[in-house]
């Protein structure tokens, strides 16, 4: 029998606070137009590890849920699946609320990934768990030692719509340096900064406030 959402929500935090789960993500984030992704890719190309075989790609869909427990913020629950290989397992992906931190150079934030089974996402809507937006991600990734760099374009579902038939966003495409590392790593956030000096001036990769973007007319 499952737990209660709100006992879950108690279990996880608790997990966090003591280290049980030391998953931590250092993020920092920019774009770059369509017009000038192919020179931000040869960079990534001449940047990276593994030079020979080139980025891996990728075309998922995603999926964002939310659910309120007894805390203020809502339990943000993401969803990902391999469009192209869809005998792979979908990938559960929990997000806490990202920490600005002036001091620091990257964004970080609590995630813990799990693979799942199909079922997932009717598990999910049995709890409670709202889906507040949905969308298609089609790009490349890079490593560079922990470091991961996707550059990707994000399309549109609209109602009614299949999964073949969307739109983009956008005439940019995101680009997100990101590691997951444990707590108390603050070395690999100065090795990000570094490495996102390298991109200049093709793109510029910053820390992001959520909270202002929100506010924003």
């Amino acid at each position: 029998m499952a737990q209660p959402i709100s006992t879950a929500m108690e279990s996880l935090t608790a997990a966090m606070n003591s280290s049980i789960v030391p998953s931590q993500e250092y993020l920092l984030q920019g774009s770059v137009l369509d017009s000038a992704v192919e020179v931000l890719l040869h960079r990534l190309r001449g940047l990276c590890d593994n030079v020979d075989s080139g980025p891996e790609q990728f075309h998922d869909h995603e999926m964002c849920f939310s659910i309120r427990g007894t805390s203020a913020q809502p339990l943000l629950l993401r969803v990902r699946r391999a469009l192209d290989y869809p005998d792979m397992p979908f990938q559960l992906r929990y997000i806490g609320q990202p920490e600005i931190d002036k001091s620091r150079p990257t964004i970080v934030r609590n995630s813990i990934d799990i693979g799942t089974s199909s079922s997932v996402v009717e598990f999910l809507t049995e709890l409670g768990c709202r889906m507040d937006f949905e969308y298609i991600v089609r790009g490349y990734m890079f490593r560079k030692g922990r470091m991961k760099i996707t550059v990707s374009k994000i399309f549109k579902v609209g109602q009614g719509k299949t999964l073949e038939s969307v739109e983009p966003m956008s005439q940019s495409y995101l680009v997100e340096l990101s590691v997951l590392a444990p707590a108390g790593q603050e070395a690999i956030a100065e090795d990000m900064r570094s490495f996102a000096e390298q991109l200049r001036p093709l793109v510029q990769l910053e820390k992001l406030d959520y909270k202002r973007l929100q506010h924003l007319p």
